[in-house]
Parts: C-alpha cells; structure tokens; sequence
C-alpha cells in the first residue's frame, strides 16, 4: 500500500464500477465522526464523469449532503443518464451508504467552445507567494512548540500542502473584529498524473477543506477547541478553465452572511497568474457545543 498522502488520494478517487452506472468508492478508516464531505463529492464527480464520452469536462456540480457519512464503510454510487445533449451532458448522482442515501450531485459537463469575448475580474487582493510562507503544520508547530498525536497523523495523511495567506489567530483577542475573510494556497502533496478527471476531482475534494474558514474567523481562532459542531449542507463549484490540482492555486474565501444557525461561504479559486479557475459556494450549519 502506497503511502504518499497524494497517491492514496489518486487511490481514493478510483472507484469500482460494479454495474453499468453502479461504482463503489472506499471510506478510509478515520478518527473523524463522519465522512469528509470533499471525498463524497469528489467521489460522485468521478462516477459522473465515467459514464459520459471523456470530451466534455464537467463546467458546474450542485450537490447536497444529506447524511453524515461512517469512516471504513464502503459508498455505492449510483448514476442517472439524465441528459446527452450536442453540446452538454447531464449525470444525477446519488450515494448510498448501509441502505441510506447521504449525498446526492448534479453535474453538468460542456464541449468546449471557442467564445465571442472573454473577461474577469481580477483577485481582490494581493497576496505573497506561496514559497514564502509557512505550511499550516509549521505554523501549529512554531505555536505549540510540537504537533500533537493526532494533527501528527493527520499531517502525514494530508494530501494537499496548505498555506495560509494571513497568519492563523491563536487567541479571542486576535479573532475580535476579524472579517469574515480567508486565503489560502494549496497544491497536492505529489504528483497526481495526467488525467485532467482526476485534477477536478482532486480540486473537488480540496474545495470542502477550508471554506468555512471565512465563517468561524470572526467567532473563534481557527485551530484548538471547537466550540460549534459544524456540517456541509450543500456545495456548488464553476469551472471556468483547466488546471492541475498539483501546481499551486490560491483559494480566496469570505462569508457575506451568517444568521439563523447557518453560515454562507463563497470562494474563488486563481492559479499563479492571476486567472480565475473556478468559482466555488457552500452552506454549513453551525450548532453550539
């Protein structure tokens, strides 16, 4: 068994198909009380896109999480041809796990076309180079003089290298009048091969990672004790251009509202030139502790 953390999420993302639109995807054994939600989309998004021709990248997914999924049970996917169209295809997912339904995804896939203007707007800010700062880990490391046990075993299976654009607040003090904003930069930890499938798939995955972020800055530091039990409700992503989930990309994140136990987030994702790769907006539910 591999273990380069990059690999193993090659691994993950190549399900088992067990019928014509039928595939099976593992659930790592983990420490976590339910399955992360990046991998059942990514997942879902590899099931979908196995049963369409392989010329039409997928251009947008809406996706809800039903259920928390179990650590070390395996998840049935299950495909609905909805649409083959001239120009788009259509795939309705659905993922079962024990005989529950926890998540279901609509994607939408395009033949590219060459269009009649192009434009965007450019990031909102500046922000340094990846190389020039510090990975998560070194910042816990440098604060709490060593990792503990368990963010130690999380940190040699993580298989994205994240960086925090503005250093991570420890304190209430620090988190006081904080907006609800947050940057990172994230590539894989490896190489993830030539398959752009398994890029988006792998963006898709990492996509789930950080968002809410921008809706706890303001309420409480980052990393230590929790004080909300927090879960995806929904997820929904653009992908506007090619990329590789293995070069760098800078993840651009804030919540415009939060109120009524849930918290909106919205990002963007640019690569090192500046271009806006995919859009990104997910809903998480916030329940105190």
């Amino acid at each position: 068994m591999t273990t380069n953390p990059a690999e193993r999420l090659v691994d993950l993302l190549d399900l088992e198909q067990i019928e014509v639109n039928i595939f099976r995807g593992r659930s790592p054994h983990e420490s976590l009380q339910r399955v992360f939600g990046g991998q059942v989309a990514g997942q879902a998004l590899v099931a979908a896109a196995r049963t369409t021709e392989g010329d039409r990248p997928v251009h947008s997914l809406h996706a809800y999480f039903l259920r928390p999924g179990r650590p070390g049970v395996p998840i049935v996917y299950q495909v609905e041809r909805v649409r083959d169209g001239r120009s788009f295809t259509t795939r309705r997912v659905t993922a079962v796990q024990q005989g529950r339904t926890i998540f279901n995804l609509t994607a939408s896939f395009h033949k590219p076309e060459q269009g009649s203007f192009d434009h965007q707007l450019p990031p909102a800010r500046k922000v340094p180079d990846p190389e020039s700062l510090p990975t998560v880990t070194d910042e816990i490391r440098e604060h709490l003089g060593t990792l503990p046990e368990q963010l130690e075993r999380m940190a040699r299976r993580q298989p994205f290298d994240i960086r925090y654009v503005d250093r991570l607040r420890w304190t209430e003090a620090e988190v006081k009048d904080a907006e609800p904003r947050s940057a990172v930069w994230m590539r894989a930890v490896g190489p993830l091969g030539d398959d752009p499938v398994v890029h988006t798939c792998a963006l898709t995955y990492a996509s789930d990672m950080t968002l809410l972020d921008a809706v706890r800055i303001p309420v409480e530091p980052l990393w230590g004790p929790r004080s909300f039990d927090i879960a995806s409700l929904d997820h929904a992503m653009w992908f506007h251009r090619p990329f590789r989930a293995d070069e760098w990309f800078l993840y651009d994140q804030e919540s415009p509202i939060a109120t009524g136990g849930r918290g909106l987030a919205r990002g963007r994702i640019y690569d090192l030139e500046g271009r806006l790769l995919v859009s990104v907006v997910q809903e998480g539910l916030f329940r105190a502790l």
